[in-house]
């Protein structure tokens, strides 16, 4: 941070500022002349909220991405059917079970594995390939795809969660003041968003520890640095990565569980969540979980806002932004230069 800092002073005074404005936005008494401007501050609220949790939910889909396509240079193409299929999985489960908790651990575990099959298969046999993996897991997407509308149709679903996660929860957001009282007004927000964004910031830092921290993460990015040397140093450098592919892959899985709880399930969500890994492992930097959680906030924030002051180019926001990264950062605002 602070060497960033000192290499661009100016552009670190204008973070400070849109920081200050956006805190200032979120705990502030709007003054008419800013309600009149941009609207109640409940809706900006939402949109905010809505924001970071969406960022939670594209989060547990791209740091599995990021994991297998920016830890391993595996060009998985197929993510976005896993996210789909754990979620069509966790349906099933809560549905068929009643216990909305099952369909998490389930989901991870029927999506890793078929994401071992996938690595033994197809990855481990074009290793380095990348044109050969873009074109084969397109391919197996289009097939998953076609296989789960076949079995599941072209409904929506949706995963209903528990009694004690339904209903809002009071928040300490004041949102206006009653005129004939005075009294403060607060936000109120549904309460399992709330429950699945402190969930996917506790997998979000467990992983950094995980990487960071332990031996595992040590030997993985050494075998993605270096796979020759490690493994002439004895370690079963094949099983760990099968591992660090379940894993992403069953995190795309509960991550469908997720959407299905708070949206819904249907054909063409694979596409989108695919995309939004790509746009946020871009953003954030390939390899970083960091940058994974920073760029999905980024991205979250943009699709919400934009769907609510200006919905026609809410899209446009978000790969603009990329553009930006792109131009200015090539290897993501929290990559490593090449």
């Amino acid at each position: 941070m602070t060497a960033f800092i000192d290499r661009h002073p100016v552009w670190s005074f204008v973070i400070f500022i849109l920081v200050a404005v956006l805190i200032w936005m979120v705990f502030a008494i709007w003054p008419d002349w800013l309600t009149g401007l941009i609207g109640r501050k409940k809706i900006f609220l939402n949109a905010i909220f809505n924001g970071v949790t969406l960022g939670g939910l594209y989060f547990l889909v791209a740091s599995g991405f990021t994991l297998i396509f920016g830890l391993m240079r595996n060009v998985n193409l197929a993510h976005g059917s896993l996210y789909l299929l754990g979620g069509y999985i966790g349906y099933i489960v809560a549905n068929y079970t009643g216990y909305w908790l099952i369909a998490f651990p389930v989901a991870f575990i029927v999506v890793g594995a078929f994401g071992i099959l996938l690595q033994v298969f197809v990855f481990r046999k074009m290793e380095g390939e990348d044109l050969r993996q873009t074109l084969v897991t397109i391919g197996i997407s289009i097939v998953m795809a076609d296989l789960m509308l076949w079995i599941w149709g072209g409904d929506f679903y949706n995963i209903n969660p528990p009694s004690w996660l339904s209903g809002p929860i009071d928040t300490f957001f004041v949102t206006g003041i009653k005129r004939s009282t005075g009294e403060f007004i607060f936000m109120t927000y549904p309460i399992v968003r709330v429950v699945i964004l402190a969930a996917s910031i506790v997998i979000g830092v467990a992983m950094w520890l995980l990487l960071n921290r332990t031996q595992i993460g040590m030997l993985i990015r050494a075998g993605v640095d270096d796979r020759d040397m490690l493994s002439a140093t004895g370690a079963r450098i094949q099983l760990v990565f099968v591992g660090v592919f379940a894993f992403g892959a069953g995190l795309a899985g509960m991550a469908g569980v997720v959407g299905g709880t708070f949206q819904s399930i249907a054909p063409g969500e694979d596409i989108r969540f695919l995309l939004a890994s790509l746009v946020v492992v871009i953003v954030g930097g390939m390899g970083s979980i960091t940058g994974a959680a920073l760029g999905a906030v980024i991205i979250g924030l943009a699709e919400q806002i934009g769907s609510v002051y200006f919905p026609t180019y809410a899209v446009v926001l978000t790969f603009l932004i990329m553009v930006v990264v792109l131009a200015f950062r090539p290897q993501g605002l929290m990559g490593r230069a090449g």
